[in-house]
């Protein structure tokens, strides 16, 4: 029973990190923030992270999970276009967090990768690498050449309509945005054509 409830409570405390690190950033964002909004003790908070990059590591695991689980939903999808098409539909229905908060990954890319070499930096790194490999092979799928190049436009259009709809406050640009990558997705040729 102890086991399940400090797993809980990390669990807890790792999607509210994840919560509040996108919503206020890293430099803004306080231990005992976190510890608020997951409703702990902030004194218990330094049993399961030793440090507040400890957290943010945390929270871009939960970022990468709910990313591996979007990509896994969408596996299921027959069709690597439609696969495709439903990662810009996911994206457009997060327009109203995208306009307050931008992308989460993306805005502590931009964050952390200030820091300098190493560290949380390239971390934030590997969880873009996570869509963009998922993107590629997709695109690979279709039979397209450069599946790699398609992909980093796909994943590209995405951040910069994150970051648009962000700082304009402007949830529309991710639908408008989001209607011309599905036609350009449609308009790219399938393997038989």
């Amino acid at each position: 029973m102890r086991a399940r409830t400090a797993t809980a409570k990390r669990q807890r405390l790792t999607a509210a990190a994840a919560r509040i690190v996108h919503e206020q950033g890293v430099e803004r964002t306080t231990i005992a923030d976190i510890a608020r909004a997951a409703d702990v003790p902030v004194g218990n908070v330094y049993y399961y992270f030793k440090t507040k990059d400890d957290l943010v590591a945390a929270a871009l695991s939960e970022h990468a999970h709910g990313l591996e689980t979007l990509t896994a939903r969408l596996d299921l999808l027959p069709d690597p276009r439609q696969r495709l098409k439903g990662l810009v539909e996911a994206w457009v229905g997060e327009r109203d967090l995208a306009a307050r908060c931008g992308c989460p990954t993306g805005t502590l890319a931009a964050e952390l990768g200030k820091r300098g070499e190493g560290g949380l930096g390239e971390e934030t790194g590997k969880v873009i690498r996570l869509l963009l490999d998922w993107a590629e092979r997709q695109f690979r799928e279709l039979g397209l050449p450069a599946p790699d190049d398609h992909a980093l436009t796909l994943v590209g259009a995405y951040q910069g309509m994150s970051l648009l709809a962000n700082a304009l406050r402007e949830p529309d640009v991710m639908v408008r945005e989001g209607r011309r990558l599905s036609a350009w997705l449609d308009s790219l040729p399938d393997k038989g054509s």
